[in-house]
């Protein structure tokens, strides 16, 4: 088995998570992660409320070609609306990812938000070409897959929200991350609930929607929904129920067919669901079967549960014989345009008739103004209406609560909790009440963050990295508490030592000595020359090169040979190798210089410290080589970092083991050069 040793810690430890959209609002939810120099983005939708650019996430703070991953939770708007922008109109050149029901889905919502949204050429952030181009470009996750880009390991759980509706768990570096998307944690007729992951993340990036609202019990609120849809009906009025295309739709839809069957008296009364995406995501809906839930599964093998009696598909308002009571699911569920909003503005004057809002209401919507219950509201075309029809609000949202919020994170116990996807108050409310209840079970380590938009949650993971000795290193006897010497490796964020012997059997790297080879006039005599290096080292091998005298220093460590008026110095280079000719250079300077003061080299009135003191300034510079007053200590200052020169027991203190080794070598070397000349 291959030993491990420990690699401390890098400066690239900072995680930041930065809300791009959600923060402190529900809409244009996008989360930016930066880890280890990895950048994700986790969903790019839009904002109901707003239009154009206006509606998009504040991608202007970052770098769109700098994203390594984007990741799309689920299909609704609020969550991938601005997908086919950001793929087609940026410098966006990383891969993003979905599950195969969403990316399904998402052509055919996306094309039918185009054709709503009653805008402007210019007003449009982009076209259906630009949709289909990015379709392209989408690639394709299953449930529990784990896939990896440049080192950032991530994979999906189902969130139980709609129909393909994904929470990534993503790993950098050995820390995970937990994105939800919008989750729910109760089943509902076709869907299950979201899964507890399989291991505990260390940052939980969680929606929070419905702060600290409890939801009502579902049968309460389907008995309340059916009820209320039959008492409008009974008093000869049309119900108008604005749902997006797809998500809660498919719900009520099963709903409504059951208690049309129950109830023989109403099979008169025509249920419409009024969308043009209506067969093309039936069809979906009836392919990924396998992503529902085990009640669905089971009722398919009897009949298709998609394919309703009682409900009729209604395509536009043209196509719409409006007489008499009716039930018309129509979309968008927030009113803002299409088919919804005409009906209701059609309907809304005759007190007879009735709108169930039964989803999540963004703040600034005309569905969000109705619950408010107003005497009048505004047309598209600016015209004040009086508003007599009913108003009803029944969530059938499948957003967690606070109680299953609470219970999420009581089981995964995530060290950090970054709140999104929420309003102000609700968001402000669950943090409290997630610290109180924290509070109450004695636990001090979860931190809650609510940050807005464009806010960085930063955190630290600072901790020891594992590094694995492979190859010849690790074949040996393990030498327990000794060190070992190699060749560190990052791949990735994995680490490994080998022998540099061993880099052409693991990696593409080859091994390579730079020889380093030095010119330098001079006049003087070659022997005293030699003398002098001599005096300073202690020993010298003499050789011939090209037939002229040569010499070679510090056990062979650098070769001198003379050339016409010049010197040549060679020799392996290396920082401590380095040090040594630098030192051989000064004399050599010295020599050419002053030739007649070489043999005072072996005058025992030229004490150590004065030819320490040159050796040092030619290395460091004299500003950076500083006698004490008492000429005992010397200290080298390099960049801050000092090395503390003991003169009287010739030892060397400094906090920097590389900076230690190479002061150290300079005194002792000297030191052995001089011995025999002051003995």
């Amino acid at each position: 088995m291959a030993a491990q040793i420990t690699v401390t810690g890098e400066d690239s430890d900072l995680l930041r998570i930065t809300p791009l959209g959600a923060g402190q609002e529900v809409g244009r939810s996008c989360i930016f992660l930066e880890f280890k120099g990895k950048k994700i983005l986790l969903d790019l939708g839009i904002h109901p409320a707003y239009t154009g650019l206006d509606s998009l996430p504040f991608i202007d703070e970052i770098d769109p070609k700098e994203v390594d991953l984007l990741l799309i939770s689920h299909f609704h708007l609020d969550h991938c609306g601005g997908l086919p922008w950001f793929l087609e109109k940026t410098h966006f050149k990383g891969r993003v990812f979905m599950t195969h029901p969403t990316k399904a889905i998402y052509r055919w919502l996306l094309a039918d938000y185009i054709k709503v949204s009653n805008l402007s050429a210019d007003q449009m952030l982009y076209t259906e070409k630009d949709l289909d181009k990015s379709m392209d470009k989408i690639e394709t996750i299953h449930f529990h897959q784990e896939k990896e880009v440049g080192g950032i390991k991530f994979w999906a759980y189902n969130a139980g929200h709609v129909l393909g509706a994904a929470m990534f768990m993503i790993e950098i570096a050995g820390v995970n991350i937990l994105y939800t998307g919008d989750f729910s944690r109760q089943e509902d007729r076709h869907l299950m609930s979201a899964e507890i992951p399989s291991i505990s993340p260390d940052v939980l990036i969680c929606e929070a929607t419905y702060g600290t609202h409890v939801h009502e019990r579902r049968d309460q609120r389907e008995k309340r929904f059916t009820s209320s849809v039959h008492n409008i009906i009974n008093r000869g009025g049309r119900c108008l129920i604005p749902v997006f295309a797809l998500g809660r739709a498919q719900e009520l839809l099963l709903i409504l067919d059951e208690y049309w069957t129950q109830h023989p008296e109403l099979q008169d009364v025509p249920v419409y669901y009024a969308s043009s995406l209506a067969k093309k995501c039936m069809a979906v809906y009836q392919t990924f079967i396998g992503a529902m839930n085990e009640r669905i599964r089971r009722q398919i093998s009897i009949s298709n549960p998609f394919v309703f009696k009682h409900i009729s598909n209604l395509k536009g308002i043209d196509s719409f014989d409006d007489i008499g009571p009716s039930v018309v699911m129509a979309s968008p569920g927030m009113m803002q345009s299409g088919l919804s909003r005409e009906l209701f503005e059609t309907w809304c004057t005759d007190p007879r008739n009735g709108v169930i809002i039964a989803g999540y209401c963004v703040e600034g919507t005309l569905a969000k103004d109705l619950m408010s219950e107003p005497e009048e509201v505004t047309a598209i075309n600016g015209q004040r209406m009086k508003r007599n029809m009913s108003i009803n609000y029944i969530s059938f949202s499948a957003h967690v609560d606070y109680e299953q919020v609470s219970d999420f994170i009581n089981i995964l116990r995530p060290p950090h909790i970054v709140l999104n996807h929420g309003e102000a108050n609700e968001m402000g409310r669950l943090k409290a009440a997630l610290l109180r209840d924290f509070e109450d079970r004695g636990i001090t380590n979860m931190q809650v963050y609510n940050p807005k938009n464009c806010q960085s949650v930063k955190l630290h993971f600072r901790g020891e990295k594992m590094a694995k000795v492979i190859g010849s290193l690790a074949s040996g006897k393990p030498s327990h508490g000794k060190p070992v010497s190699g060749v560190l490796l990052k791949r990735g964020f994995n680490y490994h030592v080998m022998a540099p012997s061993d880099l052409p059997n693991y990696t593409e790297l080859a091994i390579s000595s730079i020889k380093q080879r030095q010119i330098i006039d001079y006049h003087a005599s070659f022997t005293q020359l030699t003398t002098a290096l001599k005096n300073f080292s202690g020993k010298v091998e003499t050789f011939l090169h090209q037939g002229k005298p040569a010499i070679r220093l510090f056990d062979g460590i650098i070769s001198i040979f003379q050339e016409r008026n010049a010197v040549v110095l060679e020799w392996a280079s290396n920082p401590t190798n380095d040090m040594f000719a630098d030192a051989v250079v000064v004399i050599v300077l010295e020599v050419e210089n002053h030739p007649s003061q070489v043999k005072s080299l072996n005058n025992t009135n030229l004490n150590y410290q004065q030819h320490l003191l040159k050796l040092l300034n030619s290395k460091y510079g004299e500003k950076n080589v500083i006698e004490s007053e008492q000429g005992d200590i010397v200290t080298v200052d390099v960049d801050g970092t000092l090395a503390i020169i003991d003169l009287e027991t010739l030892s060397v203190d400094c906090t920097d083991e590389h900076l230690r080794n190479l002061v150290s070598a300079v005194v002792n070397n000297l030191n052995m050069a001089m011995t025999p000349l002051t003995a």
